[in-house]
């Protein structure tokens, strides 16, 4: 293992520890007071005062410390305040000489956490290899890690909400610190024993799932489609075979979002076939251009709303498809008039 390289920290406050309830009040107000990123000094700017950065680092120190905390509140605080910082500063130097203790911290409550509290330490992980970057320091992170997630993601019985954040958080440290491909395939193939359950059956019946599980398999889908980018070509056309002629009964689901996810998921598909083949066609393509699935179809009675821009009323979650599908007829002309050119 790396040696650590060794810091001074901020001088050790005297006087008795902490009560659990003091430990909460404190943890808590600290998480307050990291909620606005304008707050943070930049670790190392210029021109910061000493005492600055040493006040900021003890309480990031406190939050480390409190993760082990023995109220589930306290925990759940210390998480939501690491989130912050790692989400609005670089802290690598920090975070490097701590890295397998915030790592010990995230395994035990993702073990030993209920719902809300292992939502949070999964997304604490990805900040935490994110941190790191691609190298053996998140490597060994996720090495830690990485089982734990399987473990909830694959447990029917586990809290469909930890279950949700380990499917993103297993998606994002397998692209960023993963350090062997083969490793990613089996990841993705555990994605897709997820996300694939709501492909419509042989017959055209379609399954009906509970919205929170219908949310899973939304995760473990955006999560595979994450790890699409980092196949090699063999591997892409395998897949490509397999998952292509069935992504599109996706695009009829009753959840929304897992509708926005398909058709991105479906474009991408493309996108990564042109650019293996430019000539790629695909033989389903007219009857899924002329399909219910590319007409708006939501009745839902919910106000009008909008997600990044998209009406969530007005069934543009097939936008992406649609570009997608332009452009392969628009390159279908061009190929046809050339050949009548140079005919």
């Amino acid at each position: 293992m790396p040696r650590s390289k060794k810091r001074r920290g901020a001088p050790q406050r005297a006087g008795q520890p902490f009560s659990d309830e003091d430990v909460s009040i404190e943890t808590l107000s600290h998480c307050s007071s990291f909620s606005d990123s304008a707050s943070l000094p930049e670790e190392g700017g210029d021109g910061m005062e000493d005492g600055v950065l040493e006040n900021y680092q003890y309480k990031l120190k406190g939050f480390i410390d409190s993760t082990v905390d023995k109220s589930a509140k306290t925990r759940q605080g210390a998480l939501d305040g690491l989130k912050t910082a790692m989400a609005t500063k670089i802290l690598y130097e920090f975070i490097l000489e701590r890295r397998m203790t915030i790592t010990d911290s995230i395994e035990r409550c993702l073990k030993k956490g209920k719902g809300e509290e292992q939502g949070a330490a999964a997304s604490l992980a990805c900040l935490l290899c994110i941190q790191l970057g691609s190298g053996i320091e998140s490597e060994e992170v996720f090495k830690t890690l990485k089982p734990v997630f399987k473990n909830i993601l694959n447990d029917g019985s586990a809290n469909l909400q930890a279950r949700q954040a380990c499917a993103t958080s297993l998606g994002v440290c397998s692209l960023v610190s993963e350090d062997d491909i083969l490793d990613v395939y089996g990841t993705m193939e555990g994605f897709e024993s997820l996300f694939s359950r709501s492909y419509a059956r042989p017959d055209g019946t379609r399954p009906v799932f509970s919205p929170q599980v219908t949310l899973l398999h939304h995760h473990a889908l955006l999560a595979w489609a994450l790890l699409l980018t980092i196949c090699p070509p063999a591997q892409l056309r395998c897949i490509i075979r397999k998952h292509l002629p069935r992504l599109p009964s996706l695009l009829e689901c009753e959840d929304v979002n897992m509708r926005i996810a398909a058709g991105e998921t479906v474009a991408l598909l493309f996108e990564l076939a042109r650019d293996l083949d430019p000539e790629f066609e695909y033989e389903g393509l007219d009857p899924l251009c002329t399909s219910s699935a590319l007409v708006p179809t939501a009745t839902s009675t919910e106000p009008r709303t909008t997600r990044g821009g998209r009406d969530l009323r007005s069934g543009t979650s097939c936008e992406p498809w649609r570009r997608a599908t332009s452009r392969a007829r628009r390159s279908a002309s061009v190929r046809s008039a050339w050949t009548s050119t140079a005919g």
